[in-house]
C-alpha cells in the first residue's frame, strides 16, 4: 500500500501538487506558535537547565543576545536559523521594541521561537517587557529560568553571597542607567548585604564614592569578576576605595560583575583550604 501512494502521488499532475504544497504552507503558517523567553546563564554551557536545552533542540529559529557565550551557542542546531539580537554598550543590533514585534511576528507565522538570554530573562534581561508584549497580542509565551551571574559566577569565585555572621542578604543593583543611578545610596550602605552591581564597570568611581559616602568602610573588600563562568574567568580581589583603579590598571572587560561585601574574604580562606590540601598530597607522595 506503501509503495502505491507514493506511485499515485508521483503521477499526481503538477498543478495539482502546487496545489497540495500551498496547502501545507498555509497549514504550516495557521499553525499557532509559540516563543521560549530562554535563560542560558552566565556561560558555562553545563549550567543550562535540561528545559534550555530541549526549547533550544526544538526550535524553528533562534534570537540569542551578546551575554550567549560561544560555548552555548556551539549547541545550537545546525539547521535552525540563528540570529544575533544583543545589546552591548552603545552597540545596539536592534531596539528593544522592533525586537518585540519581530517575536511576535514570528511566533504569529507558526515558528517556535526560541529567545536566549544570558543570566535570566527576569534579572536585568528585559525579559519582562517581552513577555508582556508577547501575551498582549495573543502570543503564547513561557519563560525558562536560568541562573543569574550573581550566583553563578560568584560561587565560581569561592564567594558565598551570603554567609552566616558576615551578611544577611544580598542586593542586586543594575549599573546601567542613562545618566546617574538613581539609587538610595546610604540606604543600600546600611543593609549589611552583600552587593552585587551588574554593568557597573562604567560606573566603578561614582559607585565607590557614593558608598563610602553612605558610611561604608574604605576596607570593605570588593570582588571584580570578568568572564564568570567561562574558561577565561578572571577574580580580582580589591577593597571599596581601591577598586575603581583596579578595573583600570587590570583593563577589566565587560562583561564583568562588581560584588562588594565582607564575604568576598571568605574567597580567600576557602581557596586556602584548597591548598593546605594539596601540600598535604604532596608530602604524603614524597
Amino acid at each position: 500500500m506503501t509503495s502505491f501512494f507514493k506511485a499515485s502521488v508521483e503521477t499526481l499532475p503538477s498543478a495539482l501538487l502546487k496545489q497540495r504544497s500551498d496547502a501545507n504552507e498555509r497549514a504550516k503558517k495557521s499553525r499557532v506558535g509559540k516563543v521560549w523567553l530562554v535563560g542560558a546563564g552566565p556561560g558555562d554551557a553545563e549550567l543550562l537547565t535540561v528545559k534550555a536545552l530541549r526549547a533550544i533542540n526544538t526550535a524553528d529559529i533562534i534570537f540569542y543576545d551578546y551575554l550567549v557565550s560561544d560555548d552555548i551557542r556551539a549547541l545550537f542546531p545546525k539547521n535552525v536559523p540563528a540570529h544575533y539580537v544583543g545589546k552591548a554598550k552603545n552597540q545596539h543590533s536592534i531596539a528593544q521594541e522592533d525586537l518585540n514585534q519581530l517575536l511576535v511576528k514570528q511566533a504569529q507565522l507558526g515558528l517556535t521561537v526560541c529567545r536566549i538570554k544570558g543570566g535570566d530573562p527576569f534579572i536585568f534581561g528585559r525579559g519582562g517587557e517581552e513577555l508582556l508584549e508577547l501575551r498582549t497580542a495573543g502570543i503564547e509565551a513561557e519563560v525558562i529560568p536560568g541562573i543569574t551571574s550573581a550566583s553563578g559566577c560568584s560561587t565560581y569565585a569561592d564567594i558565598p553571597l551570603t554567609h552566616r555572621g558576615l551578611s544577611q542578604g544580598c542586593t542586586f543593583v543594575t549599573g546601567h542607567a542613562e545618566k546617574s543611578l538613581d539609587v538610595n545610596w546610604s540606604a543600600l550602605a546600611q543593609l549589611n548585604h552583600t552587593l552585587v552591581f551588574y554593568m557597573g564597570l562604567t560606573r566603578a568611581d561614582e559607585i565607590a564614592a557614593k558608598l563610602l559616602a553612605g558610611g561604608l568602610a574604605a576596607d570593605t573588600p570588593v570582588a571584580i569578576i570578568e568572564n564568570g563562568c567561562r574558561r577565561d574567568q578572571r577574580d580580582i580581589v580589591s577593597t571599596l576605595s581601591e577598586f575603581p583603579a583596579a578595573v583600570i590598571r587590570e583593563q577589566v572587560q565587560s562583561p564583568a560583575l562588581i560584588i562588594v561585601g565582607e564575604v568576598v574574604r571568605m574567597k580567600e580562606k576557602l581557596q586556602a583550604q584548597v591548598q593546605l590540601h594539596v601540600s598535604e598530597k604532596q608530602y604524603l607522595l614524597a
